[in-house]
Formats: structure tokens, C-alpha cells, sequence
């Protein structure tokens, strides 16, 4: 089959998500005509028709799709390669650390102390992720390492080493008819509403109902207080405790992970310093 080019790649994937020639002409600043022709180049090389093309639409054919889902993984791998090259001739570069906000364990300052205190250390960047795509952000190079917490984010293409193991909490209303108990199980919350993590797999209690989609702790927590849902977290991510709810410890929930994940292939002396520095800090801890 005729090798791809990134820039048809490129082209392609733009037209398939915006399903129109124009908006995709713009966002890509070209014109119309010569997109237009780029793609029905491109079918003609690889021989499917990728895209159902009318006078008011544009649909992806089943080869469409299939092109679509494997080519952005193929973009993102073309950028995080560069990337690496690039951090691969930078002898004095920045070591960046994606995080969310308060998922630490409180661990952070002293992994940074331990790693200021090696003598490869590099200055480390400080970067803010949401509750799901801190893993995106080493996949695709815009990081180096990333805090995550498993099960729940995507391990996908990362290695990762496990700082501190934590049992979680159940956040009630004050007036939840459990809120009196000193501890739960997750038998207990049979039945009860949990919220669903935007672009996280569900992980529920069993028999447990999906209630609202949250993206952070803050919309969890309004919930709660809205007697709309409960919570089921890790013990580190529901601090600080707030004074209107009541948290339980759940006894028989599964553990969770606070990790330090890197990619895959990254066999850098700056991440092996930096994982040294972490684990020995988490472990001093």
C-alpha cells in the first residue's frame, strides 16, 4: 500500500473532524480547492474512499473512521518523537511535572527537596492537569512525568512506579441515612449514586447508580451538598476535609495508587534521577 505522508495525514484528520471542507480549510490555513484535492489524492494513493461527500455534507465511510482513529495515534507519535529529539541535544533542559491540583499525598515538597539535592538535578517545570488527561500530557511530550492514580487514570504506553498505596473514603451528606456510622462497606452503598468521571472508566460500587458527570473535586463536592450524589475516593483526595460533609473510611474498597508514570520508551538519566528522587522521598515519607 502507498506510504502515508504526514501532512495528508494531517489534512485528512482535519477534514474528519470537522466534517466540512471550509472550516477545516481554515483551520488548517490553505485553500479549499487545494484540500479538497489533497484528499481525493489521498484516496486515489491508498485506494478507499475515505469520506460520502454531498452538497450539504460530509460523512466518513467506514475506512474513514478506521483511518481517522489509527491517524491521530500516528500524529501524536510524529510529535512526541520530535519532542524527544529535541530534549535528547538539550543537555540543559527542564524536567516538567504534570499534576492535579492537591493529587500529591502531600508528597510533593519532599520529592522535590530530595531531587534538588542530586547532583544531575534539573530546575522542574510545574504543570496543572484535570482528573483525566494528566497521562495524555506524557504520551504526547508536553511532559515528562506525570502523578496519577490507579486504577483510575489510563496507564496506556506508561511505566510507572508506585509512591504511597492509600485505602479511600466515602463523602456523605450530613443527613445521609449512613452519615452516623464510623465506617462503611461498599455492601453498604448498594443502590446509592456515585458520580461518573469525564473520561474516566467507571468504578463504582457494585450495584451502585451513575449520577452526574464531574471533570473535578470541587463539582463532586458541590453535588454532595446538593444531596445529588456520593463519593467513593482515595483518602489524600478528599482533603481538605469540608465541614459541611461527613467522610467514612470504606473497609473493604480496593486500595489506590498515587504513581509517578513516565513513557514507555523514555530512558532518559533525567527520569531515572527524578524516579529515584520521588521513590526514596515517598518512602522516607
Amino acid at each position: 500500500m502507498a506510504e502515508l505522508e504526514t501532512r495528508e495525514l494531517e489534512y485528512f484528520v482535519a477534514v474528519a473532524e470537522e466534517l466540512h471542507f471550509g472550516r477545516a480549510a481554515a483551520r488548517l490555513t490553505i485553500a479549499q480547492p487545494a484540500l479538497s484535492k489533497a484528499i481525493r489524492r489521498l484516496e486515489s494513493r491508498i485506494g478507499v474512499r475515505l469520506l460520502e461527500r454531498s452538497s450539504r455534507s460530509v460523512a466518513l465511510t467506514p475506512a474513514g473512521e478506521a483511518l481517522l482513529h489509527h491517524g491521530r495515534y500516528a500524529l501524536d507519535a510524529v510529535g512526541a518523537a520530535a519532542e524527544q529529539a529535541r530534549r535528547a541535544c538539550d543537555q540543559q533542559g527542564r524536567l516538567r511535572l504534570v499534576i492535579k491540583p492537591g493529587g500529591d499525598a502531600n508528597l510533593l515538597s519532599g520529592i522535590l527537596a530530595a531531587y534538588a539535592g542530586r547532583p544531575d538535578a534539573r530546575q522542574v517545570d510545574i504543570l496543572f492537569g484535570g482528573a483525566t488527561d494528566r497521562a495524555d500530557h506524557v504520551r504526547d511530550g508536553r511532559a515528562d512525568v506525570a502523578l496519577l492514580y490507579r486504577p483510575f487514570d489510563d496507564m496506556t504506553g506508561l511505566d510507572h512506579e508506585t509512591l504511597t498505596v492509600e485505602g479511600r473514603v466515602a463523602i456523605l451528606p450530613p443527613d445521609h441515612r449512613l452519615a452516623a456510622r464510623s465506617e462503611v462497606t461498599l455492601a453498604d452503598l448498594a443502590q446509592e449514586t456515585l458520580p461518573r468521571w469525564k473520561g474516566v472508566r467507571w468504578t463504582g460500587a457494585p450495584e451502585a447508580r451513575q449520577g452526574p458527570e464531574v471533570t473535578d473535586a470541587a463539582e463532586v463536592l458541590h453535588m454532595i451538598r446538593l444531596g445529588r450524589t456520593i463519593a467513593i475516593l482515595p483518602r489524600s483526595l478528599a482533603r481538605p476535609v469540608h465541614p459541611d460533609l461527613v467522610y467514612l473510611p470504606v473497609t473493604d474498597a480496593p486500595n489506590s495508587e498515587l504513581v509517578l508514570a513516565w513513557a514507555h520508551d523514555d530512558r532518559r538519566r533525567l527520569i531515572a534521577s527524578f524516579v529515584a528522587a520521588a521513590t526514596d522521598a515517598a518512602a522516607a515519607a
